[in-house]
């Protein structure tokens, strides 16, 4: 179930399994993976660590914890916790495709293709198809950086708080900025985007080469999408200059869409903390962020491959995507069909993303939202089809919060302490 990414039948499974094995070891484990596939991380890595106290040594559930310490910036942990998993099961190539996965947000990209390479050779033959291919490929790009730092900065820009003043145009945060020195007058600021997004235009402009390619997910029917991926020699945003970027190209572009698609950036996929001040529109970048003034609410972050904070909708937990290149709260349609609500009447919306038009999207009123302190009685939400990038990323993507609530606050998202900040404006 969880391989077919049918997330809430397999936590339906998981629950009764535990309870027929009396809390086994094993079945702990394994709640722990359905727990993580529904968004609820810190209930995922209460399972794992149960399992481990219990005396089983599971490599399953070395391995989730290694995912889940990984989200909170605890990478030191989690590579020790991901080795540990490959030590009990040399055989198994889930394991190694953890290990990988700490060693790429270490920036260790040697080790991570070193990884992957060991997962391939071990996946029997019968699922040496997509996965084989999807994974090959990537080891691939990660080796292209061989003899060179990826996301290099130098020491002074490193220790230097970056503030850059912004424009806002169609809802989205604008920069002006630089692509392998060539200069890019509308950057959009994107925590939605786990790379840097680069277009056509700019690409051949820049002299970009594609070295393979990768599979994304966005908004919109094509779901799925097959694109090129590369490595930028630098982005430069402001003071800030980073060397050796991972990026998307968006080739082919998408036709039909209101507006050309842009090129974008997330300071969080640069390994930086930002803020974003949008009553004195300026942004703030830095390797730890200045301390701020008291007050706000605080939410616990979860960085895996996007910026993640938990929140309820009618008291239910879900897992959203803070993504300053959105507009609106959504929320996906497994989270509406869990609901069991009924709208009152079908209002069909024309909302596109990074997949294109979702012909699907409808707007759902009436809903009760909470993010901890801030709470949102009877609002309206727009439901989108989220199954393509919740099927990538291997949990349920329950929704996105976007520029209409992110707004009102001054919106910290710090690495370092792993969390969100909303403060006054």
């Amino acid at each position: 179930m969880l391989r077919t990414a049918a997330f809430r039948d397999a936590r339906k499974e998981a629950a009764t399994l535990v309870a027929d094995a009396r809390r086994h070891p094993a079945a702990l484990a394994i709640e722990g993976d359905a727990l993580w596939a529904a968004g609820l991380f810190d209930a995922a890595q209460a399972s794992y660590e149960e399992s481990l106290s219990r005396g089983g040594g599971d490599p399953r559930a070395f391995s989730g914890l290694a995912r889940t310490l990984a989200a909170r910036g605890r990478f030191d942990e989690a590579l020790s916790a991901a080795e540990r998993a490959v030590a009990l099961a040399p055989a198994n190539p889930e394991p190694q495709s953890v290990l990988s996965y700490v060693y790429e947000r270490m920036r260790r990209f040697p080790d991570a293709a070193k990884a992957l390479a060991t997962f391939v050779g071990l996946l029997p033959a019968r699922e040496r198809g997509d996965r084989g291919v999807i994974a090959t490929q990537h080891a691939r790009f990660l080796r292209d950086f061989d003899g060179r730092t990826p996301l290099a900065v130098s020491e002074a820009a490193a220790a230097q708080v970056h503030v850059l003043p912004f424009r806002l145009e169609r809802d989205k945060i604008v920069l002006d900025g630089r692509i392998n020195g060539h200069r890019v007058k509308h950057l959009v600021l994107d925590t939605g985007a786990e790379m840097a997004v680069i277009t056509q235009r700019t690409a051949a402009a820049a002299g970009i080469v594609p070295v393979v390619r990768t599979l994304s997910a966005g908004v919109g029917e094509m779901g799925l999408r097959g694109l090129p991926v590369a490595r930028l020699r630098s982005i430069e945003v402001g003071s800030l200059r980073v060397d050796n970027v991972p990026a998307i190209l968006r080739s082919p572009a998408l036709e039909g869409l209101p507006t050309r698609e842009a090129d974008s950036f997330s300071p969080l996929a640069l390994g930086f903390s930002m803020t974003i001040d949008y009553g004195r529109r300026l942004l703030t970048m830095s390797r730890t962020l200045p301390s701020e003034p008291g007050g706000g609410v605080t939410l616990p972050l979860r960085m895996h491959r996007l910026a993640f904070v938990v929140g309820q909708v009618n008291r239910d937990p879900v897992p959203f995507v803070v993504d300053t290149g959105g507009e609106v709260i959504s929320i996906s349609r497994a989270t509406f069909r869990a609901l069991g609500a009924v709208p009152p009447r079908h209002i069909g919306l024309r909302v596109y993303g990074a997949s294109g038009w979702d012909p699907t999207a409808f707007l759902m009123p009436g809903l009760d939202l909470a993010f901890e302190d801030v709470r949102l009685p009877r609002h309206s939400v727009v439901v989108l089809d989220l199954d393509a990038p919740s099927a990538l990323l291997g949990f349920e993507v329950g929704g996105i919060v976007g520029r209409r609530f992110l707004s009102r606050y001054r919106v910290s998202i710090d690495l370092h302490r792993s969390e969100v900040r909303l403060g006054t404006l």
